[in-house]
């Protein structure tokens, strides 16, 4: 079975088009994964004044995903478990956990190479306590 020159070239040009429409696709992705990162702010949360329980809260920003559950006892965060982690391509940030319990506040400080994730699990952190989304 041979195939005829143009339809060669037919066959070329149509993959090189899905390429670029994936690649299209890939770069707005991370452009609107940046962003989001980027824009995630933190409130000013007054652990004192979350009751006791233990809360659950996600975040996501598409390449970075967290699931934490949070303990409050006496107005102080006793605990953070980690319940679901996705990173993407950065280093994980786990001990940005501890920070947050040795702070009691969850603007602390990103851990070193895994800024994104720490923000992510930060935010997870205060969705939780707040209740939010």
């Amino acid at each position: 079975m041979k195939l005829s020159r143009k339809r060669i070239l037919s066959f070329t040009a149509i993959f090189f088009l899905i390429v670029l429409f994936f690649t299209v696709v890939y770069l707005k992705s991370v452009a609107d994964y940046k962003r989001s990162v980027k824009e995630t702010t933190f409130r000013n949360l007054d652990i004192i004044n979350v009751p006791d329980g233990v809360y659950v809260g996600e975040y996501d920003v598409g390449f970075v995903y967290a699931k934490v559950e949070v303990t409050v006892q006496n107005g102080v965060i006793t605990n953070i478990d980690i319940l679901e982690h996705k990173n993407g391509r950065g280093s994980r940030a786990e001990v940005v956990v501890d920070r947050i319990i040795e702070e009691q506040k969850i603007d602390v400080d990103a851990v070193s190479g895994a800024t994104n994730s720490s923000t992510v699990i930060k935010k997870a952190v205060e969705n939780a306590l707040t209740g939010e989304k």
